[in-house]
């Protein structure tokens, strides 16, 4: 995969922002409320999948590889903890991420938590990189079995539809490298997430320009 280039103020800002820095080492009780403060952070990826099909594989491993790289990761049972109200939370990091990854699977649509997730996506204009685990784009319908009210049924249609018909990867565990699609993924997200911060540069540049008025007798 080749990457985009991009401005220097974005790439500037965008390892100001995201490679680690050095301090000086701090007592238990300081690292735990940077840690807790931390958490309150907008997350930058969000990682939406079932956890039945994906949770032990692409999902676990795909956060493990985001954070290494020094990212905010979001994935429920690493950012959530006893006592925290689901939809809360979640709602909330998928509002305020920059990039979801939607893992795609066998039972993906089976779960009501999964399709509000993605119809969440969509509905905040996020930009979503699909990764199809062991099912085809084609064969992704809404499954209702009585778990999801007729007003969220739409809702996860359109979603659903939108998702199908984003180009995302392929992976076909029988035969597929669990190292190559995590990998593949990580380097799309990476690269997203500069063109994000190249775009935000731009944006404010071109906020802070000073235009000159022509005025016509």
């Amino acid at each position: 995969m080749h990457m985009q280039r991009y401005s220097s103020a974005a790439m500037t800002s965008f390892i100001r922002n995201f490679l680690p820095r050095q301090t000086p080492t701090k007592n238990k009780n300081k690292v735990m409320a940077d840690r807790l403060m931390e958490n309150k952070k907008a997350c930058d990826v969000f990682i939406n999948h079932r956890g039945i099909d994906t949770k032990r594989t692409i999902a676990t491993l795909l956060y493990d590889h985001l954070s290494w790289l020094n990212l905010q990761p979001f994935l429920d049972n690493k950012n959530m903890k006893p006592g925290d109200k689901l939809f809360d939370n979640i709602d909330n990091a998928i509002r305020n991420c920059k990039i979801g990854v939607t893992v795609f699977s066998p039972n993906y649509c089976k779960s009501y938590f999964c399709l509000h997730e993605l119809a969440l996506f969509m509905e905040s204009k996020k930009k979503v990189i699909p990764v199809f685990c062991d099912i085809k784009p084609s064969e992704l319908r809404v499954v209702n079995n009585g778990n999801i009210p007729w007003k969220d049924l739409e809702r996860f249609r359109l979603a659903l539809e939108e998702a199908k018909n984003t180009v995302g990867i392929t992976f076909d565990s029988s035969k597929g490298n669990l190292s190559d699609v995590v990998t593949n993924a990580s380097k799309i997200v990476m690269e997203s997430l500069i063109k994000i911060e190249s775009e935000q540069q731009n944006f404010k540049s071109f906020k802070n320009t000073p235009f000159t008025r022509v005025y016509r007798d």
